[in-house]
């Protein structure tokens, strides 16, 4: 997600709503769960102060560190009904080889 606008930086709500295309109501739902979350913070807009501008916090979050160290193998055994270590791997290689034909 770009994280500045001409205005400097941070993004309203109403920016991201207008970039994706989403309801603002679940751009809000997700920014009020992102703060609680600790993932970002939010602060009055210089500009225009009824704004809200988010920006990333400045450290990485419990939650957030906890989702980076977190891998697949629980989630692929569990959908390939089985633990076997040769068989993840070649699954997890699979997938490795389609996120990199498929990110822009």
């Amino acid at each position: 997600m770009k994280w500045s606008n001409r205005r400097g930086p941070g993004t309203s709500v109403g920016d991201i709503t207008a970039r994706t295309g989403l309801p603002q109501s679940q751009i809000s739902t997700a920014v009020a769960r992102l703060k609680e979350a600790g993932s970002i913070t939010t602060a009055p807009d210089p500009a225009d102060r009824r704004r809200v501008l988010i920006s990333p916090a400045a450290e990485p979050s419990a939650r957030v560190q906890q989702v980076r160290a977190t891998t697949i193998d629980t989630a692929l055994a569990a959908a390939l009904g089985t633990g076997d270590p040769r068989r993840l791997r070649e699954v997890t290689d699979a997938l490795a080889v389609l996120a990199r034909h498929l990110t822009p």
